[in-house]
């Protein structure tokens, strides 16, 4: 064929090509970056280019992940239709074989062992409006105290320490776009660069303008290298290390003591007992130099701006949720809450983690922050669902607790929905077993799921390029992600299978949605004069305003941007103070002569969570196509252990194999292992289900374990 001929076929091609644009956000982490998807249709090929779409939280930037996400959403693999177990396979039925299937056995199951016997298990990546709904349907249409979501693997301890130190729990208590003027950051156990990249910026401009920036993480890292002071302290010693550093606040007296004495109950007590702590003492615990504490508190307690971050790495142990608490601690004593550059956020990690822990999901929560067992919030939302207050069950317990009840036949029957509890839960193996004893699982999932493989049936649901609604970010902004695309096959989004099966389940009047607009409506009422307040916002004005931060509680209301300018939301409008302890109450495992190395679990920029959705995606997989480990070189050395070869790791609860890697990146006495691969590499195989005594946060970042050569 000559090149003119090919030219005019190249010409016609394109000009019968045309062109759809979607827009959306990203399903990933808790930024949720604007996103356009365009789809370049010519014949019968399709082509795909995902680009960022401007916005106040991450200005138009996106990160592989979001460039890549369309990948799972429109996978070959991807569930279409309901799907029943027979004779050990799933076999496509219909909604209404589904349907009168779910009636029978959880109507059987009831009537047999109570309302409780059935359980609900959610999950922090859904809309607002389907984490209510959650919410409402155990409780209305279940019946059953039994509902928690995986958010309590995720955000539970930086949420029940802002809780109870601050009386409120928001992500961010200041605005993001004040990071950049702050002259001290505290990143504690955050990997910003590789788990939220489209921040970066934020914190790069800060160091260009002068900030001193303080990283603490047994790992070197992305995020690491930008920090003037990296605190490289031993896994699961940081309670002890912030009380180094207010030891040194105290004593060199560097404290805001107007600040102390009208806001922050329990300073002194607080100032006796770090001061009657050895820094030497804590030096030793932690692995950090005295010399570096002593930096780390003076770069940050002597400027008059500074903010705090923190993430998984001090928050996944047992005494994550106290830890938590010791880094408001030293923003308190500095005086750095309620004003221009200083405050605390806390890097959430699911891409609605924020949103779907305020409004029901929680084990002991009702919509807008309440609590289940205050009387006055039971009979506010008892109205708001138009059922009396006698009827609201009592509260529950968390997710892992759950499964226990579980294996100990007391929980009967479960809904899963978007969640994979077999790959994301400590003690991988005894979860696996435990489920498989129920005696009804129901998956909602958008692929079949190491969980969902063990279900009675699985239902398909909607991407996010199909399942409209609003999503808290982690600054606590509300923002409305659009989908344009129809539903595949006969999936349905969560919000509409929740209506059904209350419908089914004889509750259909109060579950009446045509929409997930009319769905958010009734939210903003269940949420007014609650903490996490929406009332104010519409999705008009979410669309007009690119997103509020909440609370927001009426329609002339403009969101708030700082939190705490007039106190705290404690009643008498203090902050409360407390004494942490350098050794936890939950003891963490230590090694020993069998398990002498410390394992500590992460991410990598390349996957999300328990991989489902990244691991469909072959541009994302092809970056990580399997886990590894992290050795230091020295520790390579006395195992004799090569680099890029299989190696056993193993705790008291299983064994994984998986890759050396080799580097100086990481501790002589610890291993890193990724937690995005299922069955072999499962890395939650190994991790003890020891749970923090106020937020029940498994202890995913501290384990014992061995190393040995395949």
């Amino acid at each position: 064929m000559t090149s003119k001929m090919l030219a005019y076929f190249r010409e016609k091609e394109q000009g019968n090509e045309t062109e759809h644009v979607y827009d959306s956000q990203c399903p990933f982490c808790s930024v949720q970056c604007k996103m356009q998807l365009i789809e370049s249709r010519s014949g019968n090929r399709r082509r795909y280019k995902t680009i960022g779409k401007a916005n106040p939280t991450s200005n138009g930037r996106l990160c592989i992940k979001g460039m890549h996400a369309h990948q799972h959403a429109l996978h070959k693999e991807r569930l279409t239709q309901p799907m029943i177990k027979s004779d050990g396979q799933f076999v496509p039925i219909s909604w209404a074989e589904a349907l009168d299937y779910i009636k029978e056995n959880i109507t059987e199951l009831q009537q047999k062992y109570g309302y409780d016997a059935m359980s609900v298990y959610g999950s922090a990546s859904i809309t607002n409006e389907e984490a209510y709904l959650m919410g409402k349907f155990a409780r209305v249409a279940l019946k059953t105290k039994y509902i928690d979501y995986n958010g309590r693997l995720c955000m539970s301890a930086a949420a029940s320490a802002a809780t109870l130190t601050l009386g409120i729990d928001r992500g961010m208590t200041n605005g993001l776009q004040e990071i950049p003027e702050a002259e001290c950051l505290i990143l504690a156990g955050t990997n910003i660069g590789e788990c939220q990249p489209t921040l970066m910026p934020y914190f790069e401009q800060a160091k260009k303008n002068g900030a001193f920036i303080i990283a603490v993480d047994p790992r070197e890292t992305s995020t690491t290298k930008l920090a003037n002071l990296h605190l490289q302290l031993k896994p699961g010693t940081d309670a002890a290390l912030y009380n180094g550093i207010l030891h040194v606040i105290f004593q060199e007296d560097l404290i805001d003591s107007e600040f102390l004495t009208t806001s922050a109950n329990g300073y002194e007590e607080v100032k006796q007992w770090v001061l009657s702590l050895e820094l030497t003492e804590i030096s030793a615990i932690t692995g950090v130099s005295e010399r570096d504490i002593r930096r780390a508190a003076t770069e940050f307690a002597t400027p008059k701006t500074g903010m705090i971050f923190s993430a998984r790495g001090v928050e996944q142990q047992t005494d994550g949720s106290i830890s938590v608490r010791n880094l408001l601690n030293i923003l308190l004593a500095t005086g750095k809450f309620g004003k221009h550059a200083c405050g605390y956020g806390a890097i959430t990690g699911q891409s609605n983690g924020q949103g779907a822990r305020e409004h029901g999901q929680k084990a002991d929560q009702l919509p807008g922050y309440r609590s289940i067992e205050n009387l006055e919030d039971r009979k506010y939302i008892a109205n708001v669902w138009g059922i009396s207050e006698e009827e609201l069950p009592r509260k529950g317990v968390s997710a892992f607790e759950m499964i226990e009840k579980i294996d100990a036949g007391e929980i009967k029957g479960m809904f899963l929905l978007c969640s994979n509890p077999v790959v994301s839960n400590p003690n991988a193996h005894f979860v696996k077993a435990a489920l498989a004893k129920l005696s009804f699982l129901v998956a909602v999932d958008l692929f079949l799921s190491e969980t969902a493989k063990l279900a009675d049936l699985i239902l398909p649901s909607t991407s996010y390029l199909e399942d409209e609604g609003t999503m808290t970010n982690f600054e606590g902004r509300v923002t409305v992600r659009k989908a344009m695309m129809k539903p595949l096959g006969e999936a349905k989004h969560d919000w509409q299978i929740l209506c059904l099966i209350a419908e089914t389940l004889g509750a259909g009047h109060l579950f009446s949605f045509n929409s997930a607009e009319e769905i958010f409506n009734e939210l903003r009422v269940a949420s007014r004069g609650g903490k996490a307040d929406y009332y104010g916002m519409s999705y008009s004005r979410l669309h007009e305003n690119e997103g509020l931060l909440w609370p927001c509680p009426n329609e002339g209301h403009s969101g708030t941007n700082r939190l705490f300018e007039e106190g705290f939301a404690h009643t008498d409008r203090k902050a409360k103070m407390v004494v942490v302890p350098n050794k936890p109450e939950v003891a963490k495992e230590k090694t020993c002569p069998k398990y002498p190395l410390y394992l500590t679990t992460g991410r990598v920029m390349s996957h999300y969570l328990t991989g489902v959705q990244t691991r469909k995606s072959s541009s994302l997989e092809a970056r990580n196509f399997e886990s590894y480990v992290e050795i230091h070189p020295e520790t390579a050395m006395r195992y004799n252990v090569k680099d890029q070869k299989l190696v056993k790791i193993e705790s008291k609860r299983g064994s994984i194999i998986v890759r050396s890697k080799i580097t100086k990146a990481i501790r002589k006495d610890t291993l890193f292992v990724p937690f995005h691969w299922d069955e072999g590499q499962n890395v939650n195989r190994l991790v003890a289900a020891d749970l923090d005594p106020t937020c029940r946060m498994p202890s995913f970042k501290v384990s014992a374990v061995k190393l040995t050569l395949v």
